[in-house]
């Protein structure tokens, strides 16, 4: 699938798997997706030296032994910075799980596969790790914002960071007689490197300065994380990008040092930790940048940053959503934090961290709000039609006394005539027997 697939006979929807080689991952699904595939699985042509037990390694042709071939690292499906157009999900499976499939299709047979996504899920605690740099400008925003969900996992979740450094050594920056030969990128003599950020050497934020605040951070760390939070380590980085960020401030004492103080963290625990990790002036290991040396090693960390929630990497843009997401899909059902009940399927995760609650989506009305309204016009109606009544009633007494008044004359003058006719009738009579 390195070229495009200009006809096809397939029916979609198909998921279509392809093999691992010839051109980039991104490539391959491109043209899966251009072809009207639904997924893609690419099928690795190499075994895994860890799974040596169930997976059998193709022969190498070039070697003359006709020794077997394994992999000591796994392979990781990543964006080559090309594929902002793909939509459909894709997936490496090893070559032992690949293998049955393929013999399968190739004997005609229909295969049904299913895709679905998932993070181990033990119990109710989930360990998640980052490994970033001090001028990561990818993961930035991600450090400035988190905190306030770390915060609400509370102990909950056990976060980790990490620095990503290289090994000058196996990147050849320390000669045979241990003298650094990659300048200003490396602390002790060439062990320990980053790369320079403004390809300067000789001005600026150097490798050796990214070194130097990496260590300062893992002894923060060290000294302020032990809860597994670690409010200290996500505040120094908060306000170091924002004051000492700079070519003129990143390793100028008095700024780091002003930072420190605002985060309550002690600079001088902080640098007696550096020192008595061996220091970065000697040739000599230091311990805490070796041991992150060694994890990026046994974990094949090749790309940064990069999170792993309970061992497994997260793939796609590291951003609040993404990650929060995540660290709620490890816990095991029924352990769920609040914040993830409340937050996880809301549309603006962030917000709703930020808040305590769910922002109800543009052109919708809160539960809350629509009750609110119901009551305030329930007594609106109340009011006003008290009002009507009442006036009502008025008008209706108005009117009665204003028929009594109309016939109240005529009662008397009735009243009267009839007294008149009865006096007169009693004065015949007495007249009569007189």
């Amino acid at each position: 699938m390195c070229n495009p697939v200009l006809r096809s006979n397939w029916k979609p929807p198909f998921v279509l798997m392809v093999d691992r080689g010839g051109c980039t991952f991104v490539q391959k699904v491109r043209n899966a997706q251009h072809a009207g595939a639904a997924a893609v699985i690419i099928a690795d042509n190499k075994c895994q030296c860890v799974h040596e037990k169930t997976c059998t390694p193709d022969a190498d042709p070039n070697a003359d032994d006709g020794e077997a071939l394994c992999e000591k690292k796994e392979p990781i499906m990543a964006d080559d910075g090309s594929g902002l157009d793909i939509t459909i999900p894709s997936v490496l499976l090893f070559k032992q799980d690949a293998d049955p499939i393929k013999d399968a299709l190739i004997q005609k047979h229909t295969v049904r596969i299913e895709l679905t996504w998932s993070l181990p899920n033990p119990n109710g605690l989930v360990e998640w790790d980052l490994w970033t740099s001090p001028t990561d400008k990818v993961s930035k925003q991600f450090k400035n914002e988190f905190k306030t969900a770390v915060e609400a996992f509370g102990d909950s979740a056990k976060f980790t960071p990490h620095m990503y450094i290289y090994d000058g050594i196996a990147s050849q920056c320390q000669n045979s007689e241990g003298k650094n030969e990659c300048f200003t990128m490396c602390t002790n003599e060439g062990r320990y490197c980053a790369l320079d950020p403004d390809m300067d050497m000789y001005s600026g934020i150097t490798g050796a300065d990214i070194v130097a605040e990496s260590a300062r951070r893992i002894c923060i760390w060290e000294l302020y994380g032990e809860d597994g939070i670690g409010l200290q380590w996500w505040n120094y980085g908060e306000a170091f990008s924002a004051n000492c960020d700079t070519r003129e401030d990143f390793m100028k004492e008095e700024c780091v040092q002003a930072v420190m103080m605002g985060a309550d963290i002690d600079y001088d625990r902080v640098e007696q930790c550096v020192f008595e990790a061996g220091g970065l002036e000697t040739s000599e290991e230091v311990t805490i940048l070796q041991a992150q040396l060694d994890e990026k090693e046994s974990k094949g960390i090749i790309i940064m940053p990069v999170v792993y929630v309970n061992g497994v990497a997260i793939r796609g843009e590291l951003e609040f959503a993404t990650v929060f997401k995540a660290i709620c899909a490890g816990y095991a059902p029924g352990t769920e934090p609040d914040i993830c009940d409340r937050c996880a399927n809301c549309p603006d995760e962030k917000k709703c961290v930020l808040s305590g609650s769910c922002p109800a989506p543009q052109g919708t009305i809160k539960t809350s709000t629509f009750a609110g309204s119901l009551f305030a016009l329930s007594i609106i109606f109340f009011v006003v039609g008290a009002a009507l009544y009442y006036r009502q009633q008025q008008q209706m007494e108005e009117q009665v006394k204003g028929m009594i008044k109309e016939y109240m004359p005529l009662d008397v003058n009735n009243a009267q005539v009839a007294d008149t006719s009865i006096e007169q009738e009693e004065g015949d009579a007495k007249g009569t027997y007189t």
